[in-house]
C-alpha cells in the first residue's frame, strides 16, 4: 500500500512538472498555473508522508533495501521536480517568486493551523462552560427538591401535632 501512495506522489509531481514546463512560457500570470503547483506541493507531500509512514505489513516491507531505495529516490525525485518548477517560475515572472509563493504557503499553513487551535481551544472552553452550568443546574434542582421535602415533611408534622 505504501508504494502505491508513493507512484501516486510521484506520478503527480511529475505529472504537474510536465504540465508546468508545457505551459509556462505562454502564461501570463502565476495563476494560470496555481492549480499545478498545489499539485505539485500534494504529490510531494504524499512522497514524504509515505516515506515517513513506514506501514508495511512485515518487515521486508518496512526495511528491504528495494523499498527504502526506492522512498529514498522518489524523495529525491520530488525535491529535485520542485527545483526545477522553482528556477522555471523565477525565470518567468522575476526572481524571487517562488520564495514568495512559499512564503505564503507557509503562512497560510501556519494561520489555519492557529485557526484549527482556536477553534478547538474554544470548543473545549465551551464544554467546560456547559459542564459547570449543568453542575449548577443539578446543584439548584437538588436544593430545591431537599428544600420542598421539609416543607413538606414540616406540613405534615404540624398536622400530625394538631391532630394529636
Amino acid at each position: 500500500m505504501v508504494v502505491a501512495e508513493v507512484l501516486t506522489g510521484i506520478a503527480l509531481v511529475q505529472q504537474s512538472v510536465k504540465f508546468i514546463k508545457e505551459n509556462i512560457s505562454t502564461a501570463q500570470d502565476i495563476g494560470q498555473i496555481a492549480s499545478q503547483i498545489d499539485d505539485l506541493f500534494a504529490g510531494e507531500k504524499q512522497v514524504q508522508q509515505a516515506r515517513a509512514k513506514k506501514s508495511g505489513t512485515g518487515l521486508g516491507d518496512q526495511f528491504g533495501v528495494d523499498t527504502v531505495a526506492k522512498e529514498i529516490i522518489d524523495a529525491k525525485i520530488a525535491a529535485e521536480k520542485l527545483q526545477e518548477v522553482a528556477t522555471m517560475v523565477d525565470m518567468r515572472f522575476g526572481h524571487g517568486t517562488w520564495a514568495g509563493i512559499i512564503a505564503e504557503r507557509a503562512k497560510r499553513i501556519q494561520e489555519a493551523k492557529e485557526a484549527e487551535a482556536i477553534a478547538r481551544r474554544k470548543q473545549i472552553q465551551e464544554a467546560r462552560e456547559f459542564e459547570e452550568t449543568m453542575k449548577q443546574a443539578v446543584l439548584i434542582g437538588s436544593v430545591i427538591v431537599i428544600a420542598i421535602g421539609l416543607f413538606i415533611f414540616l406540613m405534615v408534622s404540624v398536622a400530625k401535632a394538631l391532630v394529636i
